[in-house]
């Protein structure tokens, strides 16, 4: 029969060196009726402390008979101000062999290793506990303050917020999108999600499609109709200028533009917008329907790669608010999307004409309709035994298109683009996942017709692979 007594509940408790930390800790354990000895070497303090009915002795605790004093405690906390004294407690407590849990107090890193090399099994450094603590209250503090900022200026909308992705949005793009209006409907704002491109990833079309999220093409609607105009995740993938005020701007990027925003919100300590926005539905205490939770945590996840690419704590501890919120069976449906005829036709002319050199790939994929196929076709053939990096490109129109992904941890993958065709192409992408395009007439340098596309192609084949093969610094052997 259980009596509900936990471990917690019978632990003994001695606290070693009672000065403010000291006495704190033992107010607090005294309040919570825990059985607490306290052994300071202060005559003056062992008697106030006996005033208020504690259990106090007066002793150094360096000394060789205080380990033998408080052998029958479960707990000791060694919390002097005198380092050294701590460090020889904790060594006589150690060497008596019992088995007891101790916590000594440092002064700084190298104490702190010292401590815990004579055999302390937690070390605090109420330095360090404190800035930590001004920090939680400063983060707090400002993210209330920008909560009401940013609802300031969502209130001040008179007729219609337009919410601007970016370019081609991907996940974390559409599910800020979809968090901010939720946030602006949730203060009476109407709101549209908008975007330029198209979305041509088939993950992307599933996301769209599962959780129900309407988003109308900048094209289609009249632009100026909206009085307020928020960019989220939008920094580094805008083709279009925008010829008119931006008042909200949210990113995990900072933007190439300048924009002189009413409210900005922009933090590259955090590796996803939709981390930043998960923070601003608790702070608003909005009622989180599955919908934006399921968004949200989606969002963070393919940017991070599932928590594989550099992940904060910031964004796990948002996935992990999320978590409990999100329908994981739309999820599941998301990240398994059928595979298109052409999807599966370019992954195989990728691996027909694949060219390893050592763990690196290269492959054409001719000619394609659908850009996206050639992301889906690097990524599976990263699978491919003794492959860490893949990359496949192909002449779409009238340009070529070359998507790379990389496991290795010594590569950044945007970073050899940008070295292969910086004359000529500009990459966008992280260290793990990019994409480069190319005027195909610029590259060879000949006008493209339908007459000469296989032409072009064979002379686009050599020259790509060449220079990538070079900015990865491999050469014929693979070496």
């Amino acid at each position: 029969m259980s009596t509900g007594i936990t471990m917690a509940s019978m632990s003994t408790y001695a606290i070693l060196g009672c000065g403010s930390v000291g006495y704190a800790v033992a107010e607090e354990l005294a309040d919570e009726g825990k059985d607490v000895l306290i052994i300071d070497a202060d005559d003056g303090r062992v008697e106030a402390l006996r005033d208020q009915d504690l259990n106090a002795k007066t002793a150094d605790i360096a000394d060789e008979e205080v380990p033998e004093a408080v052998e029958d405690r479960d707990v000791v906390l060694i919390l002097s101000t005198d380092i050294e004294a701590n460090q020889a407690a904790v060594e006589r407590i150690r060497d008596r062999g019992d088995d007891q849990f101790v916590v000594a107090r440092a002064s700084d890193p190298v104490t702190a290793d010292e401590l815990r090399e004579a055999g302390a099994d937690a070390v605090i450094n109420p330095s360090q506990v404190i800035a930590d603590a001004a920090l939680r209250a400063l983060e707090t503090g400002e993210l209330e303050h920008k909560a009401g900022q940013l609802a300031d200026v969502i209130d001040a909308t008179e007729s219609k917020l337009a919410i601007l992705a970016h370019d081609n949005p991907g996940p974390d793009s559409i599910a800020s999108a979809v968090a901010l209006r939720a946030i602006a409907e949730a203060r009476g704002i109407e709101a549209d999600i908008l975007y330029d491109g198209e979305i041509g990833h088939q993950e992307d079309r599933a996301f769209v499609n599962l959780i129900g999220v309407e988003l109308l093409a900048r094209d289609e609607v009249d632009f100026e109709g909206y009085d307020t105009l928020a960019l989220v995740d939008h920094a580094r993938s805008m083709e279009r200028e925008i010829e008119r005020p931006v008042d909200v701007l949210i990113d995990h990027n900072e933007p190439d533009g300048d924009y002189e925003a009413a409210f900005t919100d922009v933090r590259s300590n955090v590796s996803s917008t939709s981390t930043i926005l998960t923070k601003y539905v608790q702070e608003f205490d909005l009622g989180l329907d599955d919908t934006v939770a399921t968004a949200l945590l989606y969002g963070i996840r393919a940017e991070t790669l599932d928590f594989k690419r550099d992940t904060t704590p910031a964004d796990l501890t948002a996935a992990s608010y999320l978590y409990p919120f999100a329908d994981h069976d739309t999820l599941e449906q998301v990240e398994s999307p059928s595979m298109s005829p052409e999807t599966l036709d370019v992954l195989a002319e990728a691996i027909r004409n694949r060219e390893v050199r050592g763990s690196h790939l290269v492959s054409n994929a001719g000619f394609i309709h659908d850009r996206d196929a050639l992301s889906q076709a690097a990524q599976h053939l990263l699978n491919l035994e003794g492959v860490t990096t893949t990359a496949v490109f192909a002449i779409d129109d009238e340009r070529i298109t070359l998507s790379a992904r990389s496991k290795d941890i010594r590569l950044n993958i945007r970073n050899i683009l940008e070295d292969a065709f910086e004359d000529i192409g500009e990459a966008v992408g992280h260290s793990t996942d990019a994409t480069v395009t190319i005027p195909l007439g610029i590259f060879t340098g000949i006008e493209t017709s339908d007459d000469n596309r296989e032409t072009l192609l064979k002379l686009t084949e050599e020259a790509v692979r060449r220079k990538l093969f070079t900015a990865m610094g491999v050469d014929e052997n693979g070496s």
